[in-house]
């Protein structure tokens, strides 16, 4: 049995990421003639030619393009394998408090890229309405929460800003319908502004729902027997942004702020503050 060599995939990758062996030796901290011999190597080994290099710029060939999604994902294993069995640097546990609304999609890629880089570290997810983590908060027992508020409190940092928006079916009608029918959890901050918005614009609303659960009220709305108000963006896949011309009030802003405990600020928490902060200011 034939084993591909790890180095040397690994070679083959940063010459095929980086156009070229000079721009790889540097990145990966080797001479320009012991990157050439690992794919030399690679390709007497599989007898294949990997790479064209008829021109002065390196191309892969058919057979490298076939490889290289296969070594991309062996050099990834590797490197998480040893990392996970070998990491001793960093143990234990970073408590995070996340409203549900602002969970995707930035969260999911926040925490797959904090696991990668600190394979020990285990985060503890909490998602509640605002008000409840920062009580949490204010008792110690969250090292880092994201809020949504129309203003920053003391301590905290604002990431980003954005509009409320009004949020129905997928080509839903009931926004047409009145008294407009409104569904919220009972304790969701974004509720008496929405409720105030349309008082303002003289505009009539019942309940449409009496709930706490968030899916509770994304199945009402996305079944079309009500709409709702959540911050542009936030909104999952089977639920759309209303298209309304003016018919629906305008909402205020949102600010999605970060708060982190002092007592607990280190080198793991400020790393992830720091994900938070370029994930969300990308978007």
């Amino acid at each position: 049995m034939r084993n591909l060599d790890m180095t040397a995939l690994r070679s083959f990758v940063a010459v095929a990421d980086h156009g070229g062996v000079t721009r790889a030796a540097g990145v990966l901290n080797f001479t320009q003639s012991a990157v050439s011999m690992q794919l030399k190597r690679l390709e007497d080994l599989l007898g294949l030619a990997l790479l064209d290099r008829a021109n002065r710029r390196v191309a892969l060939t058919a057979e490298g393009e076939q490889l290289l999604g296969y070594a991309r994902r062996m050099v990834e294993m590797n490197d998480e394998a040893m990392s996970r069995l070998t990491s001793k640097v960093f143990e234990g546990e970073i408590r995070l408090g996340v409203p549900h609304d602002i969970v995707y999609p930035v969260l999911p890629k926040v925490l797959q890229r904090f696991n990668a880089e600190f394979p020990r570290m285990k985060v503890h997810l909490v998602s509640a309405y605002t008000t409840a983590l920062k009580e949490d908060f204010a008792r110690g027992e969250l090292d880092i929460i994201l809020t949504t508020e129309v203003s920053v409190g003391e301590g905290g940092e604002t990431l980003d800003q954005r509009p409320l928006v009004w949020i129905g079916a997928p080509e839903g009608s009931a926004w047409r319908q009145r008294p407009l029918r409104f569904a919220s959890g009972r304790n969701c901050l974004f509720r008496p502004r929405a409720i105030r918005a349309l008082e303002e614009a003289g505009i009539d609303w019942e309940n449409a729902v009496e709930t706490d659960s968030d899916r509770t009220v994304e199945a009402t709305i996305s079944a079309d027997l009500a709409v709702g108000a959540m911050i542009e963006g936030t909104e999952a896949s089977y639920l759309s942004t209303i298209d309304h011309g003016g018919d629906l009030p305008q909402l205020p802003a949102q600010n999605i702020n970060m708060y982190l405990q002092p007592r607990t600020t280190g080198e793991v928490t400020e790393r992830m503050a720091d994900m938070l902060r370029a994930h969300f200011r990308c978007k």
